[in-house]
Parts: structure tokens; C-alpha cells; sequence
């Protein structure tokens, strides 16, 4: 181990404080709370910074896992949709610029690709190391999502800059990186370590969810954020091929809420359409503590969003001792193992995805082997402890006196360029048009 560190994380829409399961809260939520804990058990110290959403917060939270959560003014102290954010991206760069000046930390890890580059807007001069880790790119929805994706137009030239800018970029499975590369990316700058799961809290032994059921023999799971690229609606149509299956969707807003939620009642038209709405539950959102009991009362999880950069849910299950059915793309195709831990489909095909299913189903003896080398594989790969081992000494290898690097600094060119949109003046850290 090298000796403690003083490290700074960015996030800017996904805080570690926040109730997972929302529209913009998922899985880099989970990440960014999981790896500060991880660096802070291992003796660093860790502080997140994160847009402040509401004026209820206080400036500083110190976090029962041992790191510190700063809300930084970026914009209104109230909720503001991530593809909005942008505008306000060069006020958290100079809000972190200034609370790191009396500390200066040994690296800056961003997460997201606007927390990057308000990272480097911050760290501008200072030498201080950068770290990225981008979670989801943005030519990869733009491919998926085409005129449906409502990222800022400036994304794509914003991403590529920063990765050619930051010290390091950590991508989380082996896809990302041929993509990174084919931004411009250098191959020497990219470091692979996953996402990870608490194996601790996600075991295979435990006490079970009562559930409501409609009675059939075999129970599915999808858990996620009701979001149209997650292919919940492909699951649903899958369902009509299968007999005596029912399918619990886990996500989305509290269950109050469902029956005003869009995509929530979007999905029970399809349901409906399907044939199939009288086996289908929709949970709504789920807490964490819930969830390994709701993982443990089911036959299989069920995920094959379009594109995936990572996956965590995927893991958790694994941890659970819980077989996988996944589409075949993204960080999805590293941490299920086809035909060991689980069975990979093609994404939006329903007819494979229920064939797939309904062979599984009709194999117990096959899904409890999967479950088996689900939980060694979650165990030995993807335990948090390894995974910020694996981030410390990315850290460490920037911060050795031998590893000195310049200070990073954002590509003017790129940003310039950018059009339809608010720029970056690299001086004064102000947006202008």
C-alpha cells in the first residue's frame, strides 16, 4: 500500500448522499459512495464534491464510511436534469478550486464527463493529477439513442478533450476502452478497473422478500431506472412466450408515485398490449436494504438495456447467488460469463431473449450452478476492497515523484470550437456564448 493520499472526487450530478433509483441517480451513485469508502478504509483521505440540489444540505457531511461528502453552488441549489447542467459546470470547477486551495490534494478523481472537466478547470496550474472515469460515453448513446438523445450538443468534442487531457482515465470494462480509443484516446492513459458490489451486504444467504405474486410457478427480476434504453419493455414482450412466469420490475419512483410516472405507464401499455399485464408487478422504487431479500425471492435477474457501460445490478445479483440473463453488450459481457454465470442474449430481441428464459427456467440445475460461480466470481473480482485497491495504485502511480506529469489542461481548441451552447473561457472559468 502507499501511504495515505489526500484525495478529491468529483460527481457533479450523481452524489453519494442520494436515494438511488431516480431518473439521474443509478449506478455512479453507487460507485462513487462504494470507492471513497473503500480509499477511506484503506487509510486515504477522501472528499467527494458534488452540485448542491437543495439549500436543506449543509456545507460538509461526514459520512459514517469514513469520507466527506462538500456541496459546491453550481447553479440553483435545487434539482436541475443532468443534460442541463453544463452552464453550470465552470462555477463547480472554481467552487473546488477554491476549497482545494488551502488542501491541496494529491488527485483529483472525476467522475462523469462534465465532472471532468470542471476537474480540470479546477486543477488548471496547479500540477495536481487528474483522474476520469467517464461511466458512459457519449458517442456510444448518440449510436444507440440517435435523435432521442438529449445530451447537451457539446458533449462529444467536451469528451474528447478531456480524455486527451487527463493524466489518466480508469474505464470500467474492456469495451470502453477500444471506444476511448477511437476518440483519440492513448492507449498508454487507460487503466481498466471495474465497477464493484458490496459482498457483504449482497450474499446468497439471508431472509427473503415477501412479495405480491400472481401465483405462477416461476418469478423474474428487472431492477434499474425506468429509463426507455434499459429494455424493460423488451423483457415485458419476452413474457408472452413464456408460461407460468410472472416478472417483478424493481425501479422508478416510490409506489405512490407509479401511476403518474411516465415510463411507469408507459410500460403497463406495453404490458397490456403484450397480454401479459395481470404478471407483471411494478415494486417502484426499492431501497437498498431491500434489495438483496428481493434478490434472493426470485429465479433469475433479468437485464438487456441497449447499452450498458458497466452494470452493477448485474454483480449484486451475481453476489446473491442469483443466474443472469443479459444482453450482450458493454461491461455486461465482462462480468457475466456466458454459460457459467449466466447466459448473454442479443439486446432488443424478445423472441431470443424468451427462448433463452424459457430454457433456463426449465433447468434448476443450471441455475443453481450459475449461482454458484456467481457468487465466487462477484467475490474474488469485483469486491469493493479489490476494486480500490486496484484505484489506489492508479492513484499512486501519478503521485511517485517518478511519475511527475505537467499540469493538465483542457484543449482550448476543442472548446472554442463548440458550438449551439455555452463554451469554457479557460481563464476566468466562465461560461460564455
Amino acid at each position: 500500500m502507499t501511504g495515505p493520499m489526500r484525495i478529491a472526487m468529483i460527481s457533479e450530478h450523481a452524489s453519494p448522499l442520494a436515494v438511488v433509483g431516480g431518473v439521474d441517480a443509478g449506478g455512479q451513485n453507487v460507485h462513487v459512495a462504494a470507492l471513497a469508502a473503500g480509499l477511506a478504509r484503506r487509510g486515504h483521505d477522501v472528499t467527494v464534491y458534488t452540485r448542491r440540489d437543495t439549500t436543506a444540505l449543509p456545507d460538509r457531511v461526514e459520512t459514517a464510511d469514513g469520507y466527506a461528502v462538500e456541496h459546491v453552488l453550481a447553479g440553483p441549489p435545487a434539482e436541475v436534469p443532468k443534460d442541463e447542467l453544463l452552464p453550470h459546470i465552470p462555477d463547480l470547477g472554481r467552487g473546488v478550486a477554491d476549497r482545494i486551495v488551502d488542501e491541496r490534494p494529491d488527485v483529483v478523481h472525476a467522475h462523469f464527463w462534465m465532472s471532468g472537466l470542471a476537474a480540470l478547470l479546477a486543477t488548471r496550474g496547479t500540477g495536481v493529477p487528474v483522474v476520469q472515469t467517464f461511466h458512459a460515453l457519449g458517442t456510444v448513446k448518440r449510436r444507440h439513442q440517435g435523435t432521442s438523445d438529449t445530451s447537451p450538443p457539446q458533449r462529444l468534442r467536451i469528451e474528447r478533450a478531456v480524455a486527451h487531457d487527463a493524466d489518466r482515465i480508469v474505464a470500467t470494462c474492456s469495451d470502453e476502452v477500444a471506444e476511448l480509443v477511437r476518440m483519440g484516446a492513448r492507449r498508454t492513459s487507460i487503466s481498466v478497473v471495474p465497477c464493484g458490489v458490496d459482498v457483504e451486504h449482497f450474499t446468497p444467504t439471508g431472509p427473503r422478500l415477501e412479495l405480491p405474486t400472481t401465483g405462477r410457478r416461476h418469478r423474474l427480476l428487472v431492477v434499474g431506472r425506468l429509463v426507455a434504453r434499459k429494455g424493460v419493455d423488451d423483457v415485458i414482450r419476452a413474457m408472452a412466450r413464456l408460461r407460468d412466469t410472472e416478472l417483478v420490475v424493481a425501479g422508478g419512483p416510490p409506489a405512490a408515485e407509479m401511476d403518474i410516472d411516465p415510463e411507469a405507464v408507459r410500460l403497463r401499455e406495453v404490458a397490456a398490449r403484450a397480454g401479459v399485464l395481470d404478471r407483471v408487478v411494478f415494486l417502484g422504487q426499492v431501497t437498498r436494504d431491500r434489495m438483496p431479500a428481493l434478490m434472493r425471492s426470485v429465479d433469475a435477474l433479468v437485464t438487456v438495456p441497449w447499452y450498458e457501460p458497466f452494470g452493477i445490478v448485474p454483480l449484486e445479483a451475481m453476489a446473491c447467488g442469483l443466474p443472469v440473463v443479459a444482453s450482450a453488450v458493454g461491461g455486461l459481457v465482462d462480468t457475466v460469463v456466458d454459460g457459467t454465470t449466466g447466459l448473454l442474449v442479443p439486446p432488443r430481441n424478445p423472441e431470443a431473449l424468451a427462448e433463452t428464459l424459457r430454457r433456463l427456467l426449465a433447468d434448476p440445475v443450471r441455475r443453481e450452478a450459475f449461482g454458484f460461480a456467481g457468487v465466487d466470481r462477484a467475490r474474488a473480482r469485483y469486491a469493493w476492497d479489490r476494486v480500490a485497491l486496484d484505484t489506489e495504485s492508479v492513484y499512486a502511480s501519478l503521485v511517485a515523484p517518478s511519475a511527475a506529469v505537467p499540469p493538465a489542461e483542457v484543449a482550448a481548441d476543442d472548446l472554442d470550437e463548440l458550438d449551439d451552447g455555452p463554451t469554457i473561457d479557460l481563464t476566468t472559468r466562465e461560461a460564455v456564448r
